[in-house]
């Protein structure tokens, strides 16, 4: 598409974004890119201005690397055609929208959005969609490096999606994305709002920002109904604001749920007269069913789908998944990785625990610190041995992590081993485990990989949980 075109057709050339454009605006544009090492045939370059780099800083790199044009936030000295624009990010959604020929609009979308949840709810609504004959995938933090992809990207994705046949699609919504501007121009059929408890303050300042930024979602006119947790409080202050504006409003809430009862292996309960099983236990996993059962139903789905759709879940990798090697001890691996989380899964593990509550968890590092004695506290609260390690240190001293959270351990009047090596710290959790005892391993969930000092080395809680059980079991069958 002629430059000149894409922003007219992008609506920037009669809008407060575009500050200008400068030279030929009838080269042909193929896609926008933001990192210069991916460049195709027809690119324009994105200069998207971050923390650490700035990508005007790459832009003579890109148009060595073959840009035909830039998007950029000033004028650059380069010969290439440029878009100069106000915000970069803000224009980056219209712009991929227009270049991959709106697929949104094509698809039934529902985009969930939350502090805890939103991977186990998608997961959810992927099996909902399929079983009533919609095709589905769900974009989240186990498809893609980013729970929700950059503007260019995730339009790229849907574009290929609709290519494929597909027809629905469940997509976790970060609070960074809404921030970021990534998902603007992406036509959503349904929002769920599941929750906002303390989390990624580090990057919003206090919760008030956190909140504002999930609520982006629901503030525009390319959103259809919004499916909000009524038992949540941020959800309520949600559901009221968005009712004085006249928004579609559904609610759900726990006591949508009868008959609740939890086994090791699911959950059972009761909803609008239908008997719902789940392969996953929690009260916080029955919460995530009923948002994705409301938002079905809100879709237009019927009950027959509902039901079967959930009950063909399986497990979601790393959430509340078990670990079986024929032990005679529950063992659970946990995304868990705030202190609500940590809470929720504690308390889960707890209703099917006979024995004693073990936990091994840490807090990874280079995020939110607040949040690490926390933890401490909450793991101290509920569970009956804590074994504090290590989760993703990144940069920071392990050792350093370790002490934040056992300063929480200390505010609650309790105690804990540590042992910064994760993978010992793991096989000393289930070493101690007897017959009926429960083992929480938090934190890392589906991550096949430990990141410390710069450096990702293989790391899989639910593969080192395995290799230790075999080691433990092989061990007692050989005592007299």
């Amino acid at each position: 598409m002629r430059l000149g075109d894409l922003v007219q057709s992008a609506g920037l050339a009669d809008s407060a974004l575009l500050l200008g454009l400068a030279g030929d605006d009838t080269v042909d544009v193929s896609s926008v890119v933001i990192d210069s090492r991916r460049l195709g045939e027809g690119s324009m370059f994105a200069c998207v201005p971050g923390n650490l780099v700035d990508g005007h800083s790459y832009a003579a790199e890109a148009v060595a690397g073959g840009a035909v044009a830039i998007l950029s936030e000033r004028r650059l000295d380069i010969d290439v055609p440029q878009v100069i624009v106000r915000s970069v990010r803000r224009t980056l959604g219209p712009l991929s929208d227009v270049l991959w020929g709106h697929p949104s609009s094509r698809l039934t979308i529902a985009g969930v959005t939350g502090t805890n949840g939103k991977t186990t709810t998608c997961a959810m609504l992927k099996e909902i969609f399929d079983a009533n004959g919609w095709p589905a995938t769900a974009v989240g933090t186990l498809s893609q490096a980013r729970t929700t992809p950059e503007a260019p990207e995730l339009q790229a994705l849907l574009a290929e999606w609709v290519r494929s046949g597909g027809r629905a699609v469940a997509m976790e919504v970060s609070s960074h994305a809404l921030e970021q501007h990534r998902c603007d121009s992406i036509r959503f059929a349904a929002g769920v709002f599941l929750n906002l408890t303390p989390e990624h303050l580090d990057y919003h300042g206090d919760m008030s920002s956190y909140f504002n930024a999930k609520a982006r979602l629901f503030e525009t006119d390319r959103l259809g109904v919004s499916v909000v947790n009524g038992d949540d409080v941020w959800g309520r202050r949600l559901s009221e604001s968005l009712r004085e504006r006249g928004s579609h409003v559904v609610t759900f809430s726990v006591d949508d749920a009868a008959e609740i009862d939890f086994t090791p292996t699911g959950s059972n309960f009761v909803w609008e007269g239908q008997h719902i099983s789940i392969a996953l236990g929690g009260r916080f996993n029955v919460m995530n069913a009923l948002a994705a059962a409301t938002c079905a139903r809100s879709l237009g789905i019927g009950a027959e789908a509902i039901v079967e759709g959930l009950s063909a879940l399986r497990k979601v990798p790393g959430r509340f998944e078990l670990v079986d090697a024929g032990q005679p001890f529950t063992v659970i691996v946990d995304y868990a990785h705030t202190p609500d989380g940590l809470t929720s899964v504690l308390t889960a593990a707890r209703q099917i625990c006979d024995g004693r509550l073990i936990v091994a968890f840490g807090a990874g590092g280079d995020r939110d610190r607040t949040k690490r004695p926390l933890m401490g506290f909450a793991a101290s609260q509920l569970a009956d041995l804590l074994i504090v390690t290590s989760d993703n240190p990144r940069s920071e001293d392990p050792e350093s992590i370790v002490s934040d959270v056992l300063a929480g351990v200390s505010d609650a009047g309790g105690s804990a081993l540590s042992q910064v090596d994760r993978a010992e710290a793991i096989a000393t959790a289930l070493a101690t485990a007897q017959a009926g005892d429960v083992v929480v391993i938090a934190g890392k969930g589906h991550e096949k990989y430990q990141e410390v000092a710069g450096r990702f080395a293989a790391f899989d809680d639910v593969t080192v949980a395995h290799e230790a059980l075999n080691r433990i079991l092989t061990a007692r069958q050989g005592q007299p």
